[in-house]
């Protein structure tokens, strides 16, 4: 369980220190050209583990796998993004902190893996943590229209959705069968790609002659650390960890997100610490909840 716990801690920071990066490409990229870039790279890097796969014994598996990335990666990253242009930062990481408390639903619902009182409370107070969190530290502009508001917030629980089941998916896969977290990556990775290249397309030439050097290094480091490096280590925590557990701790990215702060001229409140506090005792009380 451990091996988890380390798993997810690793899988928010690596995440959180490559959205950083990853930020600094919306000036020559689309949002959805980052997706599919970084996606093509991380894939690139993980193909040797593919042909480690029977994929005739593990069929169902594949399949499912590859229904995970085409859900969880393609689609709700897409109504992620579009969230984030309706309704802005703040109201959708406020939505996205409520899928802790979706996930230990769905996983008791669909794959049976219900959830101590104790684990239900760390839960609960690691959601409302992270509602404090984004509420407290994030700036919106101004929109106009309740019909973009309204959208917005489709696209915000269509997220929540999408990523939950996604995991969940994963979870079913990796705990039942032999596959690794490496080929489990890979096979989400291809999942995903097959669904993005169907309607986003990428000027390669354009890339090569009008994109600085330096940020197309900083786009490959950044998808290396926030899609090898923490969709494989995601998928090491849905391996160990059931799913209530495992996504609330996933869920700590605004958490980690603080001690980046500084270095972006964020000044670091005691509000912020407050709840920070609250959301990694949370956290606690959920781990010892599960493991008891």
């Amino acid at each position: 369980m451990l091996i988890g716990v380390f798993a997810a801690l690793g899988s928010a920071y690596s995440g959180t220190l490559a959205s950083f990066l990853f930020r600094e490409q919306t000036k020559y990229f689309s949002a959805l050209q980052i997706n599919l870039l970084k996606n093509l790279i991380a894939c690139f890097i993980f193909l040797p583990a593919l042909f480690t796969i029977d994929i005739f014994t593990n069929y169902k598996e594949v399949i499912i796998l590859l229904i995970s990335g085409c859900i969880g990666i393609s689609i709700g990253d897409s109504f992620y993004i579009n969230a984030l242009k309706n309704i802005g930062t703040r109201k959708t990481l406020t939505i996205e902190s409520l899928s802790p408390i979706l996930a230990n639903i769905l996983g008791a619902l669909l794959i049976h893996e219900p959830i101590q009182t104790q684990g239900w409370i760390g839960t609960i107070i690691v959601t409302l943590s992270l509602i404090c969190i984004s509420i407290e530290r994030t700036d919106d502009r101004n929109y106009d229209t309740s019909l973009q508001i309204s959208h917005g917030f489709l696209y915000a629980i269509l997220s929540v959705i999408c990523t939950v089941i996604a995991a969940i998916l994963s979870r079913l896969v990796l705990s039942n069968s032999d596959l690794h977290p490496l080929q489990s990556s890979e096979l989400r990775l291809i999942g995903s790609l097959l669904l993005l290249m169907s309607f986003v397309r990428i000027d390669f030439n354009q890339i090569k002659h009008t994109v600085p050097k330096k940020n197309k290094l900083n786009l490959l480091y950044a998808s290396i650390l926030g899609t090898n490096i923490e969709l494989f280590l995601q998928q090491t925590v849905f391996k160990f960890l059931t799913i209530g557990l495992g996504w609330t701790l996933l869920s700590c990215a605004p958490v980690i997100s603080l001690f980046f702060a500084k270095g972006e001229g964020e000044k670091i409140s005691i509000f912020s610490i407050f709840f920070t506090i609250t959301a990694i005792f949370g956290a606690f009380i959920a781990f010892v909840g599960s493991s008891s």
